[in-house]
């Protein structure tokens, strides 16, 4: 080297340093130089030169084998920020894998019921928090083949009970659970007792009838009670509310024959309520239902118990009779409220027939109190000639209905009249039992030995 280069430029082990004082315009950089390479050298350590000016420098003493970088030897702020920023990512993903985990084993404690006090709990869904709605009915192929009515029930109201009683946690997740397994179509009105021990699936399974979680009640209902006593003793029981039974009773379509000759148009033109159809078909018994049960299916417990409790026999002496099923309940429920005892049943029959038979009015006064249900004792004197079909004492032929719900032994009674010539009856207060007489003179005297109250 010349001696102008070698006091330009000082070379030292590990780099290339400018003179004392001087500094280079450009950072050190690795170049590569065909002179570099045309210049051989056994020198270990490859020389980078790089002038003042910025200009490459060639490397007259390294060879192709020894090139090296001579760039000082310190770690950038980019290379430390990126360490930093890696360890807190990695710190990042583990505090959320460990609050997800933490959340997932929450949520499934609650979905699954895990780690639960055992306790019980009543749940009451009552018919306000369910709609109907008519959707499209399909077959297996898909096809429209007519239209169904579902019930949905409201699953805000339903997680808001669970939770309020501490059978659930989380309310969202069981709406998810629920809007998952289409719950809100499978629950049905009621009062359920469901324990802390169910989980979501049993939850849903346990708000449905005949699942063994629906509470129960057991109600006799006596021969002789109207349709709307009846449903007063339901409602007071906890069963259905009075005006849902009614407006079942009116609308609500009950799959029975003995109901097709019913026809609530004519009721109405009676100005009766469509809801009288019923009357006379709610068979008196002991029953047990579910607590807040549908009207609908409360009714059909009524008509299916007749169903089956008119048997074949009868059946054959209805068709033998000449009369039709609405005829015979009639004539059965006037029996039952003016009968004392069983033996008088069939005596008391023979008379509504005899009488019917010959045109005369049949002047039951139980008829007339059927429209004044309010009213105790006997029928007042205005009753007696107010002009209704109810009226038996001035009109021929039977009421429009049946004024109240007959017993078994007064359907029997009203298949199988006694054959007598009776054609009036009246009450020994003494013995508390019926009189009966083949004409009136014998029945105006016995009345008037007797003190009725007015």
């Amino acid at each position: 080297m010349s001696d102008d280069f070698e006091k330009q430029y000082e070379l030292y082990e590990g780099g290339v340093q400018a003179n004392p004082g001087e500094q280079p315009e450009l950072p050190l950089q690795k170049a590569e130089s065909g002179a570099s390479r045309e210049h051989g050298s056994t020198n270990p350590v490859d020389r980078l030169l790089i002038d003042r000016t910025g200009e490459e420098a060639v490397n007259y003493t390294g060879d192709e084998e020894s090139e090296r970088d001579y760039r000082p030897i310190r770690q950038s702020h980019e290379y430390r920020s990126g360490c930093l920023g890696g360890l807190m990512y990695f710190l990042f993903i583990i505090c959320l894998s460990v609050v997800l985990a933490c959340l997932g084993w929450m949520a499934a404690s609650d979905m699954l019921a895990l780690n639960k006090k055992d306790f019980s709990a009543t749940i009451t869904l009552p018919m306000n928090i369910f709609e109907t709605e008519t959707v499209a009915k399909y077959d297996e192929d898909g096809r429209v083949v007519g239209t169904e009515r579902v019930t949905h029930a409201d699953m805000d109201y339903v997680a808001d009970a669970l939770k309020d009683a501490g059978l659930i946690e989380y309310k969202w997740l069981f709406k998810a659970f629920c809007r998952l397994s289409h719950a809100d179509t499978k629950i049905s009105p009621g009062e359920y007792e469901l324990k802390s021990s169910y989980d979501y699936r049993a939850l849903i399974q346990h708000m449905t009838p005949f699942s063994g979680g629906a509470l129960t009640v057991t109600v006799t209902f006596p021969e002789g009670l109207n349709m709307r006593q009846m449903f007063l003793l339901l409602e007071e029981n906890g069963v259905s509310d009075y005006d849902e039974l009614m407006e079942a009773a009116a609308n609500y379509r009950f799959n029975y024959s003995f109901l097709e000759d019913i026809d609530p148009e004519e009721l109405e033109q009676l100005g009766l309520d469509r809801s009288a159809r019923l009357e006379g078909y709610l068979f008196p018994n002991t029953y047990e239902f579910y607590v807040n049960m549908q009207p609908a299916s409360a009714i059909n417990k009524f008509l299916e118990t007749y169903y089956y409790s008119f048997d074949e026999e009868m059946q054959q002496q209805l068709e033998a009779s000449g009369r039709d099923m609405q005829e015979v309940v009639i004539i059965a429920s006037m029996i039952e409220k003016e009968a004392a005892n069983d033996e008088e049943r069939a005596l008391i029959a023979s008379v509504i027939y005899n009488r019917l038979n010959s045109g005369m009015p049949l002047g039951i006064d139980a008829t007339i109190l059927y429209v004044h249900p309010e009213h105790e004792g006997a029928p007042t004197a205005d009753m007696l000639v107010e002009d209704s079909p109810y009226n038996t004492r001035d009109r021929i032929g039977l009421p429009p209905t049946p004024i109240c719900n007959p017993g078994l032994a007064s359907l029997r009674a009203a298949l199988n009249p006694a054959a007598t010539n009776y054609y009036y009856y009246a009450l020994d207060m003494e013995t508390g039992t019926h009189r009966f007489f083949t004409n009136a003179n014998e029945f105006n005297a016995f009345v008037n030995t007797q003190d009725y109250g007015g």
